[in-house]
């Protein structure tokens, strides 16, 4: 045990500096995609998309990011292309998000409990590291917890598939109050390629009152942190859409 404390000690452990400053590392983000004035081929780059995350009125382009799936047909093979912004800060307030933020209390502590509601895998394992060295969400005053009677914020990946329905509800209600719910990824947020199926939920707002949403399929790992640090009333929520004028080659 010595030598493996002696061993980091020397290597040392190199921890995000983020939300103190700006992530600047390569490979953190794969952005998101940023509207703007395409003309005529604005339409043409609409039908492209196959969530319906790109919306166009009078050649002018807008996303929706809580749809968005990140599969860049809206910026690869086309003549004009939608600009790609490598931003990460994608948490957003929910519809049903109270103004106040959970208090004093909660802003260096609070217990999150982590609900898989049919995820496929990838937005859960983004939200695993935040618990490894480089994200290290624990020196933000972020544990995650086992139950819901410890949980002051419930974060929810996949779509709610018919058999997680009852018991996302029963989480929720077994939850302590003041309570956050975090929506993490295009599938928790609108149901993503499997939207209003008959096997699941159009999204977790369809059963629990959202708070926060983070979009992305999935989102990098410091997208949800900042999720998390909205939640907490620690950092300003971001829009979900994009009306941005520029347009370009990513």
């Amino acid at each position: 045990m010595s030598q493996w404390v002696i061993r980091g000690l020397r290597s040392g452990i190199v921890t995000t500096a983020y939300p103190r400053s700006a992530e600047t590392a390569a490979g953190v983000t794969p952005g998101l995609p940023v509207g703007g004035e395409l003309g005529a081929q604005a339409a043409a780059l609409v039908q492209r998309c196959p969530v319906h995350a790109l919306q166009e009125a009078g050649g002018r382009v807008s996303v929706d990011y809580r749809r968005c799936v990140h599969c860049f047909r809206c910026a690869r093979g086309v003549d004009s292309a939608l600009a790609w912004q490598q931003s990460y800060e994608w948490g957003s307030r929910g519809e049903a998000a109270p103004q106040d933020s959970l208090g004093d209390p909660f802003r260096r502590s609070a217990h999150i409990l982590v609900v898989d509601a049919g995820d496929c895998g990838a937005c859960l394992n983004e939200v695993k590291q935040l618990n490894n060295p480089y994200y290290n969400m624990h020196r933000l005053g972020f544990f995650i917890t086992p139950t819901p009677r410890h949980a002051d914020v419930l974060l929810v990946v996949g779509p709610v598939t018919d058999h997680m329905r009852v018991a996302l509800k029963k989480i929720y209600d077994a939850m302590p109050t003041p309570k956050r719910v975090v929506a993490v990824g295009a599938c928790a947020l609108t149901g993503g390629v499997f939207a209003d199926s008959f096997v699941s939920a159009g999204g977790v707002h369809q059963v629990l009152p959202v708070d926060v949403e983070v979009p992305g399929n999935p989102p990098p790992p410091l997208a949800i942190l900042h999720g998390l640090l909205v939640a907490v009333g620690r950092k300003p929520a971001a829009s979900s859409t994009s009306v941005h004028a520029a347009a370009g080659r990513p």
